[in-house]
């Protein structure tokens, strides 16, 4: 059939999308050899928003209808004649066709085609297989933190109310802030246009103020995992029993992948009720779930891409890298579990470009003593201070930040007149190769992964891609083979100056992976 015919070779817009469409009515999609969209997204990423006529108009082709043209739209919406709908086919597929040579001459003039071509491309099957899969989810569970979130909600409402003296929208920041302000004369009050400010840092600060605010801060918390979280897992189970999330593969611009209806790439894990919702994810009768996760990822490849020897030594060692920094920080020899935590944040705040002020609301500590940690790190780090300073003069001097496998990220407001968005192009400058570097990795590895387990003809199946830990369900026959593989490959699809290490763990479900 020529749609699932490998020799038939296809060039299309968004193959992920369509391999997922197409499975649902019971073909496959084989052969694809160019994708409009992943080419147009590694060529600028700032750009693309997964739209066909954004895409097109990129490159100054504008012979292509807009969507509303052919499917109308709001109460006209309909399904389009078939003479209609044949046109804008066409002019779409002509896009293709013509755009195809022009791109694929810019990827290689940009050292991108192999990006494309042998990490995008085949992914891109990885993340519809993904999403036709979908994972199971435990609907008695669900309706049960539904209730019980509903419940502690409600309660902590009445506690508020109680605290107050009165009755008001706790939802609602304006009658929040008069409350707290000109009811309870609360310190640290700030204006806006709407009344009050009573965002995260206003309530921290007022935190030792008055027991109404601990309480606020939970209904929060709580009010955001119900809608959500809860109510919106709920909405998104289909009739199959099952989540299928939607990975956006063209949308980041770090290279990173998204998830949405619903994003599951950002199930809060930091509360015990966050943690909980985990617990609903569950695979197959008889099966059980594999988490594989790298281990500070980032923080090696800083090390690799700065050529930091004392990081290098250190992970190389197998020592524990954050009670290293900290050592290197506190010039001693005994830490405290205090200061190992505050080296971890200095170690993470330096991926994402944190400055002084960041790192001390982060850690609590005074800007000056923040300042004093981050310019003992790069003392201790040498290396990584002239790696970072070199990427972003490379930046400013090219316009884009580069990966290990030149995915670019160009960045203009580096050479902004405004400071503000200099320092946010500065930041982005460091952050960019790192963290791009990081995505690259994963996503070889859930290639490679992908490519074997369908060579072994295993029952196992790849589900979830969160950030940096793969989620597979493992038949119970193949456990022993499952952990040993993925491992094998996460650990070694890119040779580094320093190893990768990936912590593997299994349960009955998504909670008992962690």
């Amino acid at each position: 059939m020529y749609l699932s015919d490998e020799a038939i070779k296809k060039n299309v817009f968004n193959a992920k999308m369509m391999k997922v469409v197409l499975k649902r009515d019971g073909y496959e999609l084989n052969g694809v050899e160019f994708d409009l969209l992943l080419a147009a997204y590694i060529l600028n990423p700032n750009n693309t928003k997964e739209d066909f006529r954004v895409v097109v108009s990129n490159f100054e082709y504008d012979d292509v209808s807009y969507l509303e043209e052919v499917y109308q739209k709001g109460v006209k919406y309909s399904v389009p004649s078939i003479d209609k709908y044949s046109l804008y086919a066409v002019k779409k597929a002509k896009a293709i066709k013509e755009l195809k040579k022009e791109m694929i001459k810019e990827l290689k003039t940009n050292n991108q085609y192999d990006l494309f071509y042998n990490i995008e491309l085949p992914l891109s099957s990885v993340l519809a297989s993904m999403e036709s899969t979908g994972i199971n989810v435990d609907m008695g569970l669900l309706h049960k933190l539904n209730y019980e979130n509903k419940e502690k909600i409600d309660k902590l409402v009445l506690e508020i109310h109680s605290l107050a003296g009165v009755e008001f929208n706790v939802s609602s920041p304006k009658q929040l802030g008069e409350v707290l302000f000109d009811k309870l004369n609360l310190p640290y009050a700030k204006k806006t246009k709407t009344g009050y400010s009573t965002n995260v840092d206003i309530l921290n600060k007022l935190r030792h103020h008055h027991p109404i605010i601990e309480k606020v801060m939970t209904y929060r918390t709580l009010s955001k995992l119900y809608s959500t979280y809860i109510v919106g897992l709920e909405n998104s189970v289909l009739s199959d029993g099952k989540i299928h999330t939607i990975y956006r593969q063209a949308f980041t611009s770090t290279g990173r992948l998204s998830s949405v209806e619903p994003n599951l790439q950002n199930i809060p894990i930091r509360y015990a009720e966050g943690r909980e919702i985990r617990k609903v994810f569950i695979p197959q009768k008889g099966n059980l779930l594999l988490a594989s996760d790298y281990s500070q990822i980032e923080l090696r490849v800083l090390a690799d891409m700065a050529n930091e020897e004392t990081l290098i030594k250190a992970f190389n060692n197998n020592e524990d890298i954050h009670t290293m920094t900290a050592k290197q920080i506190f010039d001693k020899d005994e830490i405290s579990s205090l200061e190992r935590r505050q080296a971890k944040a200095v170690n993470f705040g330096i991926i994402y470009g944190q400055s002084a002020w960041g790192l001390s609301e982060e850690i609590n500590i005074n800007p000056k003593d923040a300042e004093k940690f981050i310019t003992k790190y790069y003392e201790r780090f040498n290396g990584i201070k002239v790696f970072m300073d070199k990427v972003v003069g490379d930046t400013k001097r090219l316009g884009y930040a580069e990966t290990i496998y030149n995915r670019r990220r160009y960045i203009p407001e580096l050479n902004s007149s405004i400071y503000m968005q200099r320092e946010a192009g500065k930041r982005n400058a460091m952050n960019a190769p790192i963290q791009g570097s990081a995505a690259d990795i994963i996503k070889i590895a859930m290639i490679k992964i992908y490519d074997e387990m369908n060579k072994l003809k295993l029952k196992s199946k790849l589900l979830l891609q969160i950030h940096d830990e793969l989620v597979f369900e493992v038949d119970k026959d193949e456990i022993d083979l499952m952990e040993k593989l993925v491992v094998e490959v996460m650990e070694n699809c890119i040779s580094l100056k320093v190893p990768l290490k990936v912590d593997e763990s299994m349960g009955k479900n998504l909670f008992e992976t962690k």
